[in-house]
């Protein structure tokens, strides 16, 4: 066993941080009221969540009345397709997304597809990066919505977002933008982007889990999924959770003022990962876009060695790794978006994911390549060179 646990599944989720911690557990102490309420300790928690809201609103760039607060970056992206879908339908019946969306994205379109909508999936290359004159093409007079996730989530990849909203505004499209993986870890503004609707989860930077928030432009329609209550105007019903949006709202403050930082550092862990891999396993391929994409994202095949196998030995050493997204890890099926990419289905079932985080260091990356190294040379001793 290695000396300490290393955690390197940040694209799964973050820890939260200290501050945030702190900051939630005064706020269950000090807001006991319901938002909603008209007296005094209603009318407190009621400040305090719209302090919070504009507070992420300011820092994506959009008024605070265009923020919308969910359970997460599920909640918000089914928000978002099915809301705009229902809500547009006596105009169009048609969506499209590209083939790598996240499953909280292609499950809600697929939903939607037995009520009598129509899906287009556009493909990527090799990269995983959108084949933009296919998205062109997708569009039809029928089409209601696009749906273009920002940063690939088992690859890293960034997508060309503010290209394809020029394409979509150019039709009439409203474009949505699953931009859980790069809010509070890149600059995120909704102008810069051109979209209609952003999806972000608080525990991808630092949050607690269980809150996030849609974006929705003014103007753009979009239906509740649920029903019951007033809250967020409407359009997501039910007692807002105050001390998690207060902890996003933290969360997302800190991550923002340490961005330049945090991307350095990630970006050193990812050089010296990337160069230690070569050196001790030459067959291995790191996945993605060579320059457009996330630091802390690193999808890597070895060739020959089923991913179960390394992720499992991993776990035994007490590092933290995954195969691609947490929600669909015990899923049998290689990866969609591998697959998308033009991977063989045996490359795809032999390719890991490894995001580090603010807390890993230099020796956290030796320690998990001389343990990857391990592992390849009991399962295909020919895929490295002798020490």
């Amino acid at each position: 066993m290695v000396n300490k646990r290393i955690f390197l599944d940040h694209a799964s989720t973050t820890p939260v941080r200290p501050e945030v911690i702190e900051l939630i557990s005064e706020a269950y102490q000090r807001f006991i009221g319901n938002p909603s309420s008209l007296h005094r300790f209603g009318q407190e928690s009621r400040r305090a969540l719209e302090e919070a809201r504009e507070k992420i609103a300011g820092l994506l760039g959009c008024h605070p009345d265009e923020l919308f607060f969910t359970s997460g970056g599920t909640e918000a992206n089914n928000m978002a397709i099915k809301g705009v879908a229902r809500a547009l339908s006596e105009k169009g019946t048609h969506l499209v997304a590209t083939a790598v969306e996240h499953h909280s994205v292609l499950d809600a379109c697929r939903s939607l597809e037995r009520e009598g909508f129509s899906i287009s999936l556009v493909p990527v290359d090799s990269y995983g990066r959108i084949v933009i004159e296919a998205f062109r093409e997708a569009l039809t007079p029928q089409t209601i919505l696009a749906s273009v996730m920002h940063g690939q989530n088992e690859v890293g990849t960034l997508e060309p977002v503010s290209e394809i909203g020029e394409i979509a505004r150019s039709f009439g499209v409203p474009l949505h933008s699953d931009a859980v993986q790069t809010v509070g870890r890149i600059p995120v503004l909704v102008d810069t982007l051109g979209v209609d609707l952003l999806s972000l989860s608080s525990h991808k930077f630092g949050g607690p889990k269980g809150v996030g928030a849609l974006y929705v432009r003014r103007g753009t329609p979009c239906f509740p999924l649920i029903h019951g209550g007033n809250q967020e105007e409407g359009r997501r019903p039910g007692t807002e959770n105050l001390a998690g949006i207060l902890g996003m709202a933290r969360a997302l403050e800190l991550s923002m003022l340490e961005l330049e930082d945090g991307d350095r550092r990630l970006h050193m862990l990812r050089t010296r990962f990337i160069q230690l891999l070569r050196e001790s396993v030459p067959r291995a391929r790191v996945n993605g876009h060579p320059s457009l994409f996330l630091q802390g994202i690193i999808s890597v095949t070895l060739p020959g060695v089923p991913a179960e196998e390394v992720l499992i030995c991993l776990d035994q050493e007490g590092i933290a790794a995954s195969a691609g997204a947490a929600c669909v890890s015990g899923a049998l099926e290689p990866s969609h978006v591998l697959l998308s990419m033009g991977l063989t289905r045996k490359e795809a079932e032999a390719t890991i994911r490894i995001s580090p985080g603010k807390e890993n260091d230099v020796e956290d990356v030796e320690v998990v390549i001389r343990k990857i190294r391990g592992i390849v040379l009991r399962t295909g001793p020919s895929f490295v060179p002798p020490p």
